[in-house]
């Protein structure tokens, strides 16, 4: 037996008002999705543990089985281990995006999706400009990068700015806890420092010409430092598995549970991935690797982005590009195969950031019965056979 669990991030919604009160995934044209929920049995599940924020690195670390109220080292430890970066004893790493800001206000997190060329230039004049200010910095994707301050004390509040956007910076710049704030004002004056520097940068005035969001800010979050991290094999007794990804947060969390990362050429982590080759992917490592692990951003952006009709789209291109080739290659293979279809947490247009709510899911298993559930959607599912699960529970009923 082979599994696949395919993760469509951020795809659940909110009823939208304009549509009739329907989500993206109620209205888009998705017959293979339909088709392959035909064929399972669906449900809910609280992918995120009650009381903890809905990011995706914990979604997706709860998913795969890892309690992240006890494995979850924050953020920028995950996108290190995705990216090889080694971490000194006294480095506290953050994810650090390259966001937009203007009359003092968080306006984009992602800077209008810089790109990897540009982001990289801004990230090596930051290190030659801050080189004396105990702080480096890393390049990762388009806006999503990496920063490690020496002497950092994990014992401060940093808030994502994709759940900001158009807030004054003066309310979400980072705190410390307990009356310790020597770490936060640190992190406020880099911020703060970034923009001086940045803003005028020759890569924001081309971008300005071009009428695009300048990246003329640094925002870091999501601080932590290495700690123990369990094998995928010892969780679940799997003898190998693999990721395929096109953001650094996944292959970290693939990297420390002792899974193969797969990179796909391509494949952006944005609207113009490459769906076809990441289906491609999935094909040839299920031929090797007893699980695969296909995670697909593209439906998140849109939802950070506040676009309906661009989600509708990228629900439409997933079924289409990725899963129609995948399951037409999933039923010419000579071994049964367990698939999984879930998004991690929804992205709803309307708040253009993440929620807390149950995700659907639909899971088809050689030998079981489907219920009657015909539509993934948010709403059809909730007549599932499998009713509401939690936590890792889906990859207990994957693997049982």
């Amino acid at each position: 037996m082979k599994y696949l669990v395919i993760l469509a991030d951020g795809m659940a919604d909110l009823p939208i008002p304009e549509w009739n009160n329907k989500t993206p995934l109620m209205v888009a044209n998705k017959p293979v999705m339909d088709h392959l929920c035909a064929q399972a049995q669906t449900g809910l599940l609280q992918s995120v543990p009650e009381g903890m924020h809905p990011g995706s690195e914990i979604a997706n670390m709860n998913i795969l089985g890892f309690d992240p109220k006890q494995y979850f080292p924050g953020r920028g430890v995950l996108e290190a281990a995705a990216l090889n970066i080694p971490i000194k004893p006294d480095d506290l790493v953050f994810r650090c995006n390259l966001v937009t800001v203007e009359n003092d206000r968080l306006i984009n997190h992602s800077a209008g999706h810089i790109s990897n060329e540009e982001a990289g230039e801004l990230i090596k004049f930051l290190n030659a400009s801050l080189k004396n200010e105990g702080v480096r910095f890393y390049q990762g994707v388009s806006y999503r990068n990496l920063m490690m301050l020496e002497n950092g004390r994990n014992n401060i509040v940093c808030h994502p700015p994709h759940d900001h956007p158009g807030e004054k910076m003066d309310t979400i710049l980072p705190h410390g806890n307990d009356g310790d704030n020597q770490t936060s004002k640190v992190l406020t004056s880099l911020i703060k420092r970034s923009i001086q520097l940045l803003d005028a940068h020759p890569v924001n005035q081309k971008r300005r010409d071009r009428g695009l969001s300048p990246a003329n800010a640094i925002w870091p979050w999501s601080p932590g430092k290495p700690g123990g991290f369990p094998s995928f094999q010892e969780r679940w007794g799997i003898e190998s598995g693999a990721v395929i990804s096109a953001v650094d947060l996944i292959h970290g969390i693939g990297s420390l549970a002792g899974l193969e990362n797969i990179y796909v050429e391509g494949a952006t982590g944005l609207f113009d991935t490459n769906y076809e080759g990441k289906a491609a992917a999935a094909l040839t490592a299920l031929k090797k690797s007893d699980f695969v692990f296909l995670h697909v951003e593209a439906a998140d952006e849109a939802g950070h982005e506040g676009d309906k009709e661009l989600k509708k789209k990228v629900v439409e291109d997933f079924d289409s590009r990725l899963l129609k080739p995948l399951w037409d290659g999933i039923q010419k293979m000579d071994e049964e195969v367990t698939l999984a279809l879930l998004p991690d947490h929804p992205t709803p247009c309307a708040l253009r950031t993440h929620t807390a709510d149950p995700v659907p899911f639909l899971l088809i298993k050689p030998g079981e019965t489907p219920d009657e559930v015909k539509s993934f959607d948010e709403f059809s599912v909730r007549n599932g056979v499998l009713g509401l699960l939690k936590n890792g529970e889906l990859l207990q009923k994957i693997f049982s």
